[in-house]
């Protein structure tokens, strides 16, 4: 083949979406294209008084069960896979009558949406596209005489192509247009075979695992500058979540600030139906987390706890931004603010900090979902299911001679519910909707609770208190105890209620050296871990 300018002079469309339709096929009406054309698509173009053949006229067979079978037919993919310049294959096309194709326009039945819209099994399998899929590959293979398009996005690109070529379109571009066919095939095929792995089958883990995702971004660069990165969406239905925000202003967000957003809108959503809540969050752990009777309030709170590291951190709070919260937030340099809305004094008083990014994310993603959670290693893929574990109050086994108070469950409760969040080995003081320290990511527990008290005395210096909030608090640890040095560590620091899962061999151990230290223990029977 030594042109590499196809004109164009049939096309084939086949769309399920008929956005921006009429105006490409006025287009191609235009550059002198036959039109030929199936059911909903060939009637769209006729309203826009286009002269459309009908595939029936161009295969001599009706379009049949129920539109099922239209397109799979000789005529029709002989016109597609065709080598043009093959000596055989051009006797077969006169021998058989069949005429080429030069353009393919389809895209495909909606299948994710109908998933989506709680539609009924035999309406989903209804939208399982056959003849759509097997012509955009049969075009996509033979790209080098037949250009594909599959989405309207492209149109645009279609109609500028042909006018730079003449009526033609250059190898480069079929190329481009069948990396993407190709694409759009793959990704609606995974769709379906997840729906009938998780919906239809309930498998947990399937044997094969379609994961299909979708370029939203490419970012500067990834956890290092030396790193490149880039943000995907899936392709089917994603929730609420921090990829899904709206960002209002300023600089575009790095891999890091994904990352540690996503850290602050997981926790904060804990709290979605609880009081004014604000989570602090540095490096995906947090630093502070406060609730309070205002967002101002809580903030305060949060940022009492440890302001030093609050210095460049992400902030998540999961009530509407006022203005006197917008103002104590941007009282020191912050990366991101995530909220579900923010009012109009509140936008005004951020716009003044140009490069702090504001994200709204309308609901909040719901901590109690499910989902599969993925992590890369060597040579492979680590699935799990989400950490969407909740102790409710009247679950939790008092295993001390003292029974805690109302009051010490609810700090107990709390400060799981933080410890859940940080990064394993993970000790989290708190008192009264506030944290008073936070130890994450030692080696050992111990370490992690000297860690916490000294940011809790840390704190109170700061803030001209006359002792660390530990004093009286419970003290929550995201796995047991494996020696009493811990629990010692807390008695130490003050905590006088203590919550942990258990099941340490050493677990009486533990239980006596509460007990001698007068303190409140309970345990969970289901850890918190997070690497």
């Amino acid at each position: 083949m030594t042109d590499t300018h196809i004109p164009i002079k049939r096309a084939l469309l086949s769309v399920s979406d008929k956005t921006g339709l009429a105006e490409l096929g006025r287009s191609l009406a235009d550059f002198g294209v036959e039109l030929v054309s199936t059911g909903g698509t060939a009637k769209t173009l006729r309203d826009a008084g286009l002269d459309v053949k009908d595939v029936s006229e161009l295969t001599g067979f009706p379009e049949m069960m129920d539109g099922r079978v239209k397109t799979l037919h000789p005529k029709v993919h002989g016109g597609l896979l065709a080598v043009r310049d093959n000596a055989e294959h051009a006797a077969a096309m006169d021998e058989h009558a069949i005429g080429a194709i030069d353009l393919v326009v389809v895209n495909l039945y909606p299948f994710a949406q109908t998933v989506a819209s709680g539609a009924e099994r035999p309406d989903i399998i209804e939208n399982i596209d056959i003849g759509g899929p097997s012509m955009v590959r049969s075009a996509a293979k033979n790209h080098a005489y037949v250009t594909i398009v599959t989405n309207a996005s492209d149109y645009g690109d279609l109609v500028a192509e042909l006018n730079d070529h003449g009526s033609a379109t250059t190898l480069p571009f079929r190329k481009k247009m069948a990396a993407k066919a190709f694409s759009a095939t793959a990704t609606y095929d995974a769709m379906i075979a997840s729906w009938f792995a998780f919906a239809d089958q309930g498998e947990q883990f399937p044997e094969t695992l379609p994961m299909v995702a979708m370029r939203a971004d490419t970012l500067r660069y990834g956890e290092n500058p030396h790193q490149a990165a880039a943000l995907y969406l899936p392709a089917g239905p994603a929730g609420s979540g921090i990829a899904q925000a709206t960002q209002i202003q300023g600089k575009a967000l790095s891999y890091n600030n994904y990352n540690d957003a996503d850290a602050a809108l997981e926790l904060v959503s804990e709290f979605a139906d609880g009081p004014p809540t604000v989570v602090i969050v540095k490096h995906a752990n947090p630093c502070g987390v406060a609730t309070g009777k205002t967002i101002i309030e809580a903030y305060e709170k949060a940022f009492a706890c440890d302001s030093v590291s609050a210095f460049g951190g992400i902030v998540a709070v999961n009530r509407t931004l006022d203005e006197a919260t917008a103002r104590a937030i941007t009282g020191i340099f912050t990366e991101v603010v995530c909220a579900p809305d923010a009012d109009d004094a509140a936008k005004a008083v951020f716009a003044a900090k140009k490069n702090l990014r504001l994200l709204l994310t309308g609901d909040l993603p719901n901590a109690r979902r499910g989902g599969m959670m993925a992590k890369t290693i060597a040579g492979g893929w680590l699935i799990q299911s989400r950490d969407n574990g909740h102790i409710a109050k009247d679950a939790l086994k008092v295993v001390t001679k003292r029974q805690p108070s109302e009051q010490e469950l609810d700090d107990c409760l709390f400060a799981w519910t933080i410890a859940k969040h940080v990064k394993s080995n993970a000790i989290v003081y708190a008192k009264d909707g506030q944290t008073a320290g936070i130890g994450a990511g030692q080696m050992n527990r111990r370490d992690s609770a000297r860690i916490a008290y000294a940011k809790a005395q840390e704190a109170a210096e700061t803030q001209g208190w006359s002792e660390a909030l530990t004093k009286g608090s419970a003290v929550a640890s995201d796995a047991f105890f494996p020696f009493a040095d811990g629990l010692l560590a807390a008695v130490e620091a003050g905590a006088s209620a203590v919550i942990q899962p258990g099941g340490s061999i050493r677990d009486d151990e533990v239980i006596a050296a509460a007990d001698e230290a007068g303190l409140a223990m309970v345990f969970t029977g289901m850890r918190h871990f997070r690497h």
